[in-house]
């Protein structure tokens, strides 16, 4: 069995062909998927898939490139959807200094007030983190995110970065670039990590792994990254896929 934590089957990359995206997935073993909402739009998808499909889990929440579109109404929505069974986490949110559409000040702002939401509503969070390292562990530290936890999605930072999180309370989940040639720092840290700590994704449609990768990602491809995984740590790809499968039910709070 395989869970990918994360993934955007609510992206209109799949308006064509979901059930066989679907269908592929439950081939290959895929049992869980959490589908992450990020705005509006894909919020409400979300939340409709995860009436549509019994596999499909919702995460809700707003994504800090769009952090200057959210309105308070917005925030009071996600808290409201914080209640349906199916939503598991709140985000994702976090600090992305890579696109320049939300001045940083915004996203700290909208960042601080996801985690005191998911604090108030008690379900862990999901971190989205580009080239902001430093400020994203400054505020979990700071609002005491270690109170909820959560995952450290697509985690590309280094062992030490890795060790700060894990004290606050977090997973770290590796996506498609681990099967990367030159990702030697997620390699390393996904070798060396305790395993009760490790998660694994595919933020598809993005990211794809090797050995499709430049093509549209999706659920299936998840057994690429626990195929690295297992090699990297020694391991039988079907120990890498129970465990990661039973770290995200512990983190979601999935016990049926």
């Amino acid at each position: 069995m395989l869970f990918d934590t994360h993934a955007h089957l609510n992206a209109i990359q799949y308006n064509e062909d979901l059930q066989e995206v679907i269908n592929r997935a439950i081939a290959e073993k895929v049992t869980r998927i959490v589908v992450v909402g990020f705005d509006r739009e894909t919020i409400t998808r979300a939340m409709e898939l995860t009436e549509e499909y019994d596999m499909i889990y919702a995460a809700v929440g707003w994504h800090p490139v769009d952090a200057i579109d959210m309105t308070d109404d917005d925030l009071k929505w996600i808290k409201e959807l914080a209640s349906h069974p199916k939503v598991v986490a709140i985000g994702e949110m976090g600090l992305d200094y890579y696109w320049d559409k939300s001045p940083k000040e915004i996203q700290k702002e909208v960042f601080r007030k996801q985690i005191q939401l998911a604090k108030e509503v008690k379900l862990p969070i999901i971190i989205h983190n580009r080239d902001a390292t430093e400020d994203v562990v400054a505020i979990l530290k700071d609002e005491g995110a270690s109170e909820v936890g959560g995952i450290m999605h697509c985690f590309t930072g280094s062992i030490e970065v890795a060790k700060q999180c894990m004290d606050m309370n977090f997973y770290l989940s590796f996506g498609g670039p681990v099967t990367f040639k030159n990702a030697k720092k997620p390699k390393e840290v996904a070798k060396e990590i305790p395993l009760d700590r490790l998660l694994i994704e595919t933020d598809c449609p993005y990211l794809t792994p090797h050995p499709y990768r430049g093509k549209r990602n999706e659920p299936s491809y998840v057994k690429y990254v626990a195929e690295q995984i297992a090699e990297l740590r020694g391991m039988s790809f079907e120990e890498i896929a129970k465990k990661t499968s039973d770290n995200a039910n512990k983190v979601f709070g999935i016990t049926r």
